[in-house]
């Protein structure tokens, strides 16, 4: 069974602006905040439509699986973390460039001619160094994206499979792509798989 399941932990790197280039400028200083408008009524939950009775065909959202089930959270939870360790490293690096240009900027002019044209070396280097870090950050984050994703759907197709014999299904449309104009909320199965999946076997804990 092939899923679409799209990460939705950011999954991309966000990265500190590259060595050299100016950080993005600041915002306009914002207005006086405005009164907050009254909280609006929650909204009432609604019952779960119930399954059609002799139904063959059915569908689940893939997305929202991987989004509210444990297994789906704590790979969330693996992305995160890489995507959180590399942009503190990220800005270190950034830091420590800052301050050598901003030394070289300050005393360049009173150090003598081996001092300065070792400091212009380091930031170059830094500079250089930094866009590498940049993009094979990036890349690992993509790789652990494709392992996580990988592993989500090995777990959960067979639970998949295990719904739709128990409702007497034959077959299982991806709300992601199966292109469909309409549909029963009653052929959603995505609430059962969810259970059924969380029962099976205690979230695995995030590896970092």
């Amino acid at each position: 069974m092939s899923l679409a399941v799209v990460m939705s932990a950011g999954a991309a790197f966000a990265q500190t602006p590259p060595a050299g280039q100016p950080p993005p400028a600041q915002p306009a200083p914002a207005r006086p905040a405005q009164p907050a408008p009254a909280p609006a009524a929650p909204a009432v939950a609604q019952p779960p439509v119930p399954f059609p009775a002799g139904a063959k065909m059915a569908y689940i959202n893939p997305q929202r699986i991987f989004q509210e089930s444990g297994e789906g959270k704590a790979a969330l939870a693996r992305v995160q973390t890489l995507i959180n360790k590399k942009q503190t490293e990220g800005q270190d690096r950034q830091k420590k460039l800052a301050a050598d240009q901003q030394k070289l900027s300050t005393s360049g002019g009173v150090m003598n001619e081996t001092a300065r044209s070792q400091l212009e070396k380091d930031i170059e280097k830094q500079q250089v160094e930094g866009q590498r870090f940049q993009q094979d950050a990036q890349a690992e984050i993509n790789e652990l994206q494709q392992e996580v994703q990988s592993e989500f759907i090995k777990k959960v197709s067979p639970i998949i499979e295990a719904v739709a014999k128990e409702r007497g299904v034959q077959l299982v449309f991806d709300l992601n792509n199966a292109g469909l104009a309409y549909f029963d909320p009653g052929l959603d199965l995505t609430a059962d798989v969810i259970k059924k999946l969380d029962a099976s076997k205690p979230a695995a804990t995030p590896k970092h």
